[in-house]
């Protein structure tokens, strides 16, 4: 790959089980080691998160060179900001090598911070903690008080959920600004250095595809997986604990509800999340759709190897 040719972003994104990680590593495998990848993921950053997670192997990652993997300890809060600060740096040290990037993920939050550089509004600790003893009990209260503050950012959630909420009000509080005001916004969708390809299954597939994958995890010792790092000093992390299948495998582990009604769970709640990243990533008129992973497969090789397709971003 010529110098010239460095900068070169390009993304592969979807819902889960749609394929996305083992094409990309045919992918880059085919490419390498002209191409990185890096994985736009909220749980691969922990360490021994790996079953679940649907993490690059061991030999995976002795045949290609993967980024963003194994950041924190499982104990660890681990943020969209502190994503997108390494990010940054990993990126850089590609292109530096004149490599490409190959980013891979259904994570669209991260997604967006990265491709986007989003402005991200700093943490205030203990004004997140008075909104969190509040959310027990008294949530309503809370999105009402938004709606007030930041209408816009009220419009953009549920009621109900009570992360993003706490999320939005410590932003307003701790920096006297709406929580909406910080960078372009969620429904923006500027013109960025980063071309994405979307690969997507049906749905009736992606359910079948869910389930079959779930029960491969359980099999290859998953449960055992979520016993270890329960068992951990310190256990799992509030952000740690939200990854689908751990946390209905929790269930089990912790309170002995039902093993097979955690794992009915956790394949329930991986088809809604499926649903969710598609959503999520279908408003985004960037995106090049593909139903067929021959035909994406051959997208993404020509932007990165046909100069004249390239995107370069020497700015971020």
């Amino acid at each position: 790959m010529s110098a010239e040719q460095r900068g070169v972003r390009v993304a592969l994104v979807g819902a889960t089980a749609s394929g996305k990680s083992l094409l990309a590593h045919a992918l880059a495998l085919q490419l390498s080691p002209e191409v990185e990848l890096i994985c736009v993921d909220a749980m691969t950053v922990y360490r021994g998160m790996d079953i679940g997670t649907a993490k690059p192997s061991s030999k995976q990652q002795r045949e290609v060179r993967y980024h963003m993997l194994d950041l924190v300890e499982p104990n660890e809060e681990y943020t969209v900001a502190a994503f997108q600060h390494v990010e940054r740096d990993v990126r850089r040290d590609v292109w530096a090598r004149e490599h490409a990037v190959l980013y891979v993920g259904g994570t669209g939050l991260y997604a967006r911070a990265v491709f986007d550089d989003f402005e991200i509004p700093a943490q205030y600790p203990e004004v997140r903690r008075a909104l969190e003893q509040r959310a027990k009990t008294h949530l309503d209260d809370l999105f009402r008080e938004l709606s007030v503050l930041d209408p816009v950012a009220a419009s953009r959630m549920e009621p109900t959920n009570e992360r993003r909420i706490v999320r939005a009000l410590e932003v307003c509080r701790g920096s006297g600004r709406p929580f909406s005001s910080f960078g372009p916004g969620l429904e923006t969708y500027p013109e960025r250095g980063v071309i994405q390809v979307g690969l997507r299954r049906p749905m009736e597939e992606l359910d079948a595809r869910i389930e079959h994958r779930f029960r491969e995890w359980m099999a290859a010792g998953l449960l055992d997986e979520v016993r270890q790092l329960a068992s951990l000093p310190g256990g799992l992390s509030r952000t740690a604990r939200q990854a689908v299948g751990y946390k209905e495998l929790l269930g089990n582990v912790e309170r002995d509800v039902p093993l097979e009604q955690c794992v009915t769970e956790a394949i329930g709640a991986s088809r809604r999340l499926a649903r969710r990243q598609r959503s999520w990533f279908e408003r985004d008129p960037r995106i090049e759709w593909f139903d067929d992973v021959e035909a994406a497969s051959d997208r993404i090789c020509q932007l990165l190897t046909n100069e004249g397709a390239t995107v370069r971003d020497w700015t971020t």
